[in-house]
């Protein structure tokens, strides 16, 4: 039976475990915790928002700012995705570069970029949201491939991975998307396959029941009831967490499949770039790790990173999550010398812990991450280069094909920013350019 008393309002940040409200949900949503002054708002299917014109019918995702929802858009008779982002979040300059593609590149930022259709704040127990409102999108790159036809059902010795001719299709669209953003003067900042997402098949004219997730625990939609530690009813955060249910049924697969870059929340002018960017871990330019350095090409870095992931299945660089940034930092910078070959010498001598791991000399005597322990041996392990990598992962690709790919990488995956190809020069690249027609080129 719920107490009487009222809850004490939670505090503006994230609690430690210790200081937890809830009991434990295992569902893959978000952290229940962050509905809090501050955190999240709590929605529930089939509310409404700005004036009834909103009604939410189905979750499609979440984030470290935001939740994103398919709502059904009332007064115009079409979906639309909504993004509600943090309580009393200031309006970040998410907002200020959609209205400046809108007005520098209005014809090209429809083609390949996510298009913003309103904005507005909705007030709730945990403060003001900004919320925007976007054209809907299918599932992301990187969680498409795992509808595609060919691997289901799942059998344990596939390879999951895109074919060689779509992977190269997504490269090119997410890369003439960035040229959009680079020839305008902005870096997206979070250049990613979890950024880039397939477009939807003639939604709109489907019925809204189809379409509606339903508020079922046994079928795995929603979480089980949430529940105050002590039993108190909770005021800020939602009755349960919707699981999300991204697109994937709805989505475009035909040959001519189209991909749109989304999620400006990182992205910056060059003129004004960020002290702290939101670069996934393994997409971090070495100037990046080493110096805190942001510049345009951290874009670059990513997609040549992204090149090789697409095409191989596999990341080139996987940083797994650590308490420690300094551990973090060490093996992602023991990857990159493994892969691509000695760091610069400006770089190198800004490697604080690099004594760690070589000699004076520069010559690696150490894997272990934190240094050799105290009467211990030094770890060696296999040095691949980033070409070795390719090979063993067996692409789908002939030989000829396959040696062009490592050269492009190579060719992006520069130390020096200054040396990086821009988007439009890549599109150039003899492996984006082959079997093309000359229209198709003139459209790059």
């Amino acid at each position: 039976m719920a107490s009487s008393s009222p809850p004490p309002t939670p505090p503006a940040k994230s609690p430690s475990d210790d200081e937890s409200r809830f009991k434990p949900i295992t569902s893959p949503c978000e952290w229940v915790e962050d509905y809090r002054p501050g955190g999240f708002h709590p929605v529930h299917l089939g509310d409404v928002f700005h004036n009834g014109q909103y009604k939410i019918i189905r979750k499609l995702g979440e984030g470290s700012y935001s939740t994103v929802w398919l709502a059904r858009d009332l007064r115009n008779s079409r979906y639309v995705a909504l993004k509600i982002l943090l309580g009393d979040s200031k309006w970040s300059k998410e907002l200020q570069i959609w209205h400046h593609l809108a007005q520098v590149a209005p014809a090209q930022g429809t083609q390949c970029l996510t298009q913003l259709l309103d904005h507005f704040e909705h007030v709730g127990p945990n403060g003001t949201h900004k919320c925007l409102v976007f054209e809907p999108m299918g599932p992301s790159v990187n969680t498409m491939v795992e509808e595609l036809p060919q691997f289901k059902p799942r059998r344990w010795e596939m390879e999951i991975r895109y074919p060689p001719l779509m992977a190269k299709s997504i490269l090119k669209q997410a890369l003439q998307a960035l040229a959009v953003l680079h020839e305008n003067g902005i870096a997206h900042g979070d250049f990613q396959p979890g950024n880039m997402l397939f477009t939807l098949d003639h939604i709109d004219s489907r019925p809204e029941d189809e379409l509606r997730q339903d508020e079922d625990v046994q079928a795995g939609s929603i979480s089980p009831p949430i529940q105050r530690l002590d039993g108190k009813q909770d005021n800020w955060a939602p009755r349960y967490l919707c699981i999300a249910q991204p697109l994937a049924p709805f989505t475009r697969l035909t040959e001519d499949f189209k991909i749109k870059l989304s999620d400006m929340g990182g992205a910056f002018f060059f003129t004004d770039p960020p002290v702290k960017p939101v670069v996934p871990l393994g997409l971090r330019a070495p100037e990046l790790i080493l110096a805190g350095e942001v510049n345009k090409t951290m874009d670059i870095w990513s997609f040549g990173c992204l090149v090789f992931e697409l095409i191989t299945g596999q990341p080139l660089f996987c940083v797994p999550w650590s308490d420690s940034e300094a551990t973090q930092d060490d093996d992602h910078l023991l990857s990159l010398t493994a892969c691509l070959g000695a760091l610069p010498e400006e770089l190198y001598r800004k490697w604080k812990t690099a004594s760690l791991y070589f000699t004076p000399e520069r010559k690696l005597f150490n894997c272990q991450l934190g240094g050799v322990p105290d009467g211990g041996e030094p770890l060696m392990v296999e040095q691949l280069s980033m070409e070795e990598m390719f090979d063993q992962a067996n692409p789908d690709l002939d030989a000829e094909e396959a040696d062009a790919v490592k050269v492009l990488i190579r060719r992006i995956l520069q130390y020096d920013p200054a040396q990086r190809p821009s988007p439009t020069e890549i599109l150039r690249d003899p492996w984006f350019c082959e079997n093309e027609s000359a229209s198709e080129l003139s459209e790059s």
